[in-house]
């Protein structure tokens, strides 16, 4: 409604005769002197007459009838522009009381008191209505040009009023509309502040993960060396021991046949001194320890190459996720075999195509989450694996302290920790959640307080695009 015309009056007054002197001033039939004003501008060649403003007047003859066609014009979407009430009306309500009630359903109405008597002075009925902008009087006997003047200006006045509510209300839209728009456009402002972060955050992570896969090849070629030559050597000396061995047993059988008792006396006397049976038993044992630590080593510089994959590009590659998940814990080793037992429940996986050092990072991130979520008792930490369809799925659970459900909805957040200062710089798991994402899989967690917590990640078997 751009241009609000209301030209609707309502008159409360308990006299007929003013209802008829009223409807005569506002509603005048102007068909009746339509003809002699035309003879007469022919005639005496004066201008015709203006149409005077024709109003549409209802009546009411008391404050609740009043009351009553206001509620059933407003109920029409046809509201009153301006009301003329009578003050002195001995039946019902007076004529104040009648303005609080109209008001009270209309405070935009008009209003203008007719009396010729009151029982209030106008300054004591402005302040009992309050109606300073919106309330005049008009005394009796009145005056028709006074009554149309009246009825112009306040109509005016109310459809000024609501063109300005129109306009203010279309300005706090646009205003709201823009509020919106800035609170938008803020929010992607701080979402790509924190991508950036969290981009940033993943370069040094990234360039860590190629340092570390440097550091693995260059510990690989140095320590693969010695180790080969060692593990070879051990095998001559568990090799040369052996015949040593059976030197020594034949030895020991030709004792007997020695003939001179102070030799074998002497020899017997060696063998215990040197102990020589606690000998032939300890240093097979030695070398078995010693293969064992030597193939130790091996495996966990191969399981540090496996980790951080130094022969892996940005390109998808199949994997197999359970060697992954195996490396990764003998890396982790470390900080876990003091914290926790680990279970394995695994099942058969299919190869899955990946960023193989990427997914080992996300596996690691959850390992030792679950460790440092062990509290002063020793906890279990158990991984579990399987096929859904089209997916691949890996659950790290563990039985340590569990996460508040406040924490639990920001739990994949940038920079967002449960841990103390110093301790975890909240991007572990956002990192993972954006690999799990790139990855076209799916990342999430449930929780108990004191009971425990487990992650799962969904990542399908196949990816259709290449990793950005």
């Amino acid at each position: 409604m751009n241009n609000p015309i209301n030209r609707r009056i309502l008159l409360i007054d308990d006299t007929p005769a003013i209802h008829d002197d009223f409807r005569k001033i506002l509603t005048p039939k102007t068909g009746d002197s339509a003809d002699l004003d035309a003879m007469e501008s022919a005639l005496f060649g004066s201008a015709p007459k203006t149409a005077a403003t024709v109003f549409e007047l209802d009546s009411a003859y008391g404050g609740q009838e009043g009351l009553g066609k206001l509620l059933e014009a407003a109920g029409k979407g046809q509201p009153y522009a301006l009301a003329f009430v009578d003050m002195r009306m001995p039946d019902g309500w007076d004529g104040a009381q009648t303005i609080e009630e109209l008001w009270k359903h209309d405070p935009l109405l008009q209003v203008v008191v007719c009396t010729a008597y009151s029982d209030y002075s106008w300054d004591e009925l402005l302040d009992r209505l309050n109606g300073h902008d919106r309330l005049l009087i008009l005394k009796k006997p009145f005056d028709n040009i006074e009554v149309q003047q009246m009825a112009n200006t306040l109509t005016t006045k109310w459809e000024m009023t609501m063109r300005a509510q129109l306009q203010m209300s279309e300005l706090e839209e646009r205003v709201e509309q823009r509020t919106l728009a800035f609170k938008q456009a803020s929010a992607a402002l701080r979402r790509e502040i924190d991508e950036r972060k969290l981009l940033e955050s993943q370069l040094v992570q990234s360039e860590k993960l190629a340092s570390l896969g440097q550091l693995a090849a260059g510990v690989a070629h140095e320590i693969n060396n010695p180790v080969g030559f060692i593990s070879s050597n051990l095998g001559a000396l568990d090799n040369y021991f052996k015949r040593l061995q059976e030197m020594l047993e034949a030895y020991g059988n030709a004792e007997t046949g020695i003939g001179a008792s102070e030799l074998r006396d002497r020899l017997k006397q060696l063998r215990t001194d040197i102990e020589l049976d606690f000998l032939l038993e300890d240093i097979p044992l030695l070398i078995k320890e010693s293969k064992d630590g030597i193939g130790r080593v091996s495996q966990i510089v191969k399981d540090l190459k496996d980790f951080s994959r130094v022969d892996s590009t940005q390109e998808w590659q199949w994997a197999n996720l359970q060697q992954g998940i195996d490396s990764t814990l003998n890396i982790v080793a470390a900080e876990i075999k003091y914290k926790a037992d680990v279970i394995k429940e695994y099942a058969e996986l299919p190869e899955v195509e990946c960023l193989p050092s990427q997914i080992n990072q996300v596996v690691m991130n959850l390992i030792v989450n679950a460790a440092q979520a062990m509290g002063n008792e020793r906890g279990t930490i158990t991984l579990r694996n399987g096929v859904e369809g089209e997916n691949v799925w890996i659950e790290v659970a563990d039985n340590g302290s569990g996460i508040p459900p406040d924490s639990l909805q920001k739990i994949f957040d940038p920079f967002f920790t449960t841990k103390p200062v110093g301790q975890g710089t909240g991007l572990g798991l956002s990192l993972s959640y954006g690999i799990v994402k790139k990855h076209r899989g799916d990342i999430s967690v449930r929780s108990e307080v004191g009971v425990g917590t487990t992650f799962r990640v969904e990542l399908p078997v196949r990816q259709n695009r290449k990793a950005s």
